[in-house]
């Protein structure tokens, strides 16, 4: 497989800053683990990752609470940030990139349709989350989670570097 255009440009920023990243995916199960370090180098800033596709791997590796299981489900707003959180103190990073959603093409409910999937950034000024429902099939939904991840990740390390101008 090819480098990943944002793969690439997440490399290059990082290295050129020195900043560490995680992550904690669900839906995604290792694609964009495999995205960084398919490009030379990237152990340079890619520190690793968990893929937490059961809730007991969620609230044993990543310290999802078992009270946002419960209460929203995984598929939630809360549980990417608890997943991203968790992942930036665990392996004590920078940054840390999370998804959890429904990639399909079944586990979908009139509340939580197939292509629902939340991707948050954890970093040094808190967690962003963002909420996309893709329609695509189930590879189309996992690479377009993936992407979304990327650009989230990208868009937050460009925002501290606005707020460091200041």
């Amino acid at each position: 497989m090819p480098e990943h255009p944002l793969a690439r440009y997440v490399y290059e920023l990082f290295v050129e800053r020195r900043l560490t990243l995680a992550t904690a995916e669900s839906c995604t199960g290792g694609l964009i683990g495999h995205l960084l370090t398919s490009v030379p180098g990237s152990s340079e800033y890619y520190i690793g990752g968990v893929i937490a596709y059961s809730n007991r791997v969620k609230q044993a590796l990543l310290g999802v609470p078992e009270q946002v299981l419960r209460s929203v489900g995984a598929v939630s707003r809360e549980c990417a940030e608890a997943m991203a959180k968790g992942a930036r103190e665990r392996f004590a990073t920078d940054y840390a990139v999370a998804t959890t959603g429904i990639a399909g093409p079944g586990g979908g409910t009139a509340t939580k349709p197939v292509g629902l999937v939340y991707v948050a950034c954890a970093g040094p000024h808190g967690v962003v989350v963002e909420e996309h429902r893709f329609t695509g099939d189930r590879w189309q939904n996992i690479e377009l989670s993936a992407e979304a991840a990327l650009r989230l990740l990208l868009d937050q390390v460009q925002v501290a570097d606005r707020s460091a101008m200041r």
